[in-house]
């Protein structure tokens, strides 16, 4: 099982960026496909994006869409995710996950979180 360890959070104002990185140990990560959820206050986990092992295809959801990019470093063994245009909606504690496709939708592989790392957008 790979572990997981998610940094680059912090305090950002509207409008601004932020990008968080996923190290991951372990020698078979570049198989892996890895994505991205996010936990605000009071809220359920939910998605944010997917890239599959060889970075050659992503996925977003509709409320990150055109703000948000993925990327990976599989020589590196390291998930990105940049985000852009950050607005206040976007607070929570970001996560990166080892993930499967199963029932129309990306869950993480192992079912277990690391610690994250926290996003906050001040308006």
């Amino acid at each position: 099982q790979v572990q997981l360890v998610e940094s680059g959070g912090g305090l950002v104002q509207a409008g601004g960026s932020l990008r968080l990185s996923c190290a991951a140990s372990g020698r078979t990560f570049s198989t892996y496909h890895m994505g991205w959820f996010r936990q605000a206050p009071g809220k359920e986990r939910e998605f944010v994006s997917t890239i599959i092992w060889n970075g050659g295809t992503t996925y977003y959801a509709d409320s990150v869409k055109g703000r948000f990019t993925v990327s990976r470093d599989n020589a590196k063994k390291t998930v990105y995710l940049q985000m852009n245009s950050l607005k206040p909606e976007d607070t929570a504690v970001y996560y990166c996950a080892v993930v499967i496709l199963r029932d129309s939708a990306w869950r993480n592989l192992y079912d277990t979180w690391g610690q994250g790392t926290q996003v906050t957008v001040s308006s």
